[in-house]
């Protein structure tokens, strides 16, 4: 799983929830804009409840607590840094479904995707990383 949507690769993404590596920056991203500290901190691995935690009832849970919190997403905007497989095809459906989890249009959800190039682990293969940033304004 990334950004909500299966992306059928030989390798998977290791974690104690389902491991979905942009859903998870998406709601540290969140978490942070509002002041909420992160996801270890909302979602601790210690708490039982949370082991294969479906990633996005945990996207939306946060949208549900920052919106408790007074605040609304205006945009949300992530870069997917794997060498393989090619991202292209699954970026629009990683948009709508993380969309529909925060409850926002798609057009409030940007999502690109980099190689590094050949480099250092990512480059190897052997790891990914995905960065969100998330802007947020205080509901009045």
């Amino acid at each position: 799983m990334l950004g909500g949507v299966t992306v059928p690769f030989e390798k998977g993404l290791l974690g104690r929830s389902d491991g979905d590596a942009l859903l998870h920056a998406s709601i540290d991203a969140l978490l942070g804009a509002a002041g909420l500290g992160d996801i270890g901190g909302q979602f601790p691995s210690s708490n039982p409840e949370f082991k294969d935690a479906d990633s996005k009832d945990l996207l939306s849970r946060v949208a549900t607590l920052i919106r408790e919190h007074g605040w609304r997403l205006v945009n949300l905007d992530a870069t997917i840094i794997v060498e393989q497989p090619v991202m292209k095809p699954y970026l629009e459906p990683m948009r709508q479904c993380i969309a529909t989890y925060l409850g926002v249009e798609p057009e409030q959800v940007n999502i690109k995707a980099k190689t590094n190039d050949g480099l250092g682990v990512i480059g190897a293969g052997e790891g990914i990383i995905a960065q969100t940033v998330a802007l947020l304004e205080e509901i009045k």
